[in-house]
């Protein structure tokens, strides 16, 4: 809880505050690497970096915290608190990188809003910012103890048993354990996080979602991106990884997963979006469920929705639009929920391109489905809840 001191503080510096938050993050970054450039190497997305959308997750999220601890303040906000600490735990981070981040994120305050950041008005937003690390710090850490890892260490290798061609930009890698040692269980809809050494030598790590149920062996679905530095990690798969290849795996991490309940389920998903909804599918197909289950799925055309035979032979009951060459029974242009019945009770799960699973969103509050049950994932940071 924030104390009434500094609430008073942050109430009325937040309008200030949030307006630059954009301006702080920006120059936040960019001191931090000039000054610790070995952060690029195995921890940031470099990729996220040049678009600029972890900024904006960062601004957004640190935001978002402050209004809520503002607006509730006996509540913590663990929507959003989760949906982060499992992304920090997925590369790794550490307690101790708090404490750099702290340094650099103050550095970046002090120098934006220069002298408007009186002692008080510092003291207020590090109390701020020691709320959310340290809420983050105890989420991460139970993390970690459930994926059966310590601290930041949740790298293993796994062997490509198989690589296939899903579309011309798609491909799926099988892969299976290095070792006898039993890996962490994963649940559906959780990611994994790919380590690769860069042509330039920088290790990168991108996040996919695994494909399949798990078990002993697990599968991931790549898209390549072309842009550069964003689609650098999906290239270098596309192009070099082949059957018998090692890969560097994190432990499988991410909240948005498959809940337990007997409750008629909604799969809602959009391009490479499908991989979650896949991963749902083949668990309740291998744990012999009879829950209803309404699959939803929008692509370009048939041949470059990823997936499609394992979506249409694990989903009986499925509707596929696509906006070229779409033959019946599949549905013409972007999907539209006119006519398809919208199971009573039902949970959703959505995944996708950010406006299309708004829209989606929307669609489903309007069919009957309750706002606490829609659920869904974002690829890369988090601009829906930072965007609060």
């Amino acid at each position: 809880m924030l104390s009434a001191e500094s609430a008073a503080v942050v109430r009325a510096t937040l309008p200030v505050v949030g307006a630059s938050l954009d301006a702080i993050t920006e120059r936040f970054y960019a001191t931090m690497f000039a000054d610790r450039p070995e952060l690029l190497d195995g921890l940031f997305n470099r990729g996220n970096q040049a678009s600029g959308e972890q900024r904006k997750a960062l601004a957004g999220s640190i935001a978002a915290f402050a209004t809520m601890l503002l607006e509730h303040p006996d509540e913590r906000p663990d929507d959003l608190l989760a949906r982060i600490a499992h992304k920090h735990t997925a590369v790794g981070v550490t307690d101790d990188q708090y404490v750099i981040v702290h340094k650099y994120l103050f550095g970046a305050i002090a120098e934006v809003l220069g002298d408007a950041v009186t002692p008080e008005v510092a003291a207020a937003w590090d109390e701020v910012y020691w709320l959310m690390a340290g809420a983050l710090i105890a989420m991460e850490a139970r993390i970690y103890a459930d994926a059966g890892a310590r601290e930041g260490g949740t790298w293993r290798r796994w062997r490509v048993a198989a690589r296939r061609d899903e579309t011309p930009d798609v491909v799926s890698f099988l892969l299976t354990p290095v070792g006898d040692e039993p890996p962490p269980p994963a649940l559906p809809g959780q990611y994994v996080s790919v380590q690769v050494v860069m042509p330039d030598g920088v290790r990168q790590l991108r996040q996919y979602t695994l494909s399949n149920a798990g078990g002993g062996a697990r599968r991931i679905t790549v898209k390549r991106v072309d842009d550069d530095p964003a689609g650098e990690v999906s290239t270098l798969l596309h192009a070099t990884v082949r059957a018998g290849d090692e890969l560097t795996l994190s432990a499988p991490f991410g909240d948005v997963t498959l809940d337990d309940s007997q409750a008629p389920l909604v799969l809602v998903s959009a391009g490479i979006g499908c991989t979650p909804m896949v991963a749902m599918l083949d668990h309740l197909a291998a744990t012999g469920s009879g829950r209803r289950v309404l699959t939803l799925h929008a692509d370009r055309s048939p041949d470059r929705h990823a997936l499609r035979e394992d979506m249409a032979r694990l989903a009986p009951e499925h509707h596929f639009w696509y906006e070229q060459d779409a033959e019946s029974p599949d549905r013409g242009g972007l999907m539209d929920l006119d006519g398809v019945e919208i199971p009573a009770g039902a949970v959703a799960y959505l995944c996708g391109p950010l406006p299309f699973m708004r829209e989606a969103r929307a669609a489903l509050l309007r069919a009957g489905v309750a706002a606490r049950d829609v659920h869904y994932e974002v690829f890369g940071p988090d601009l829906w809840l930072a965007a609060g």
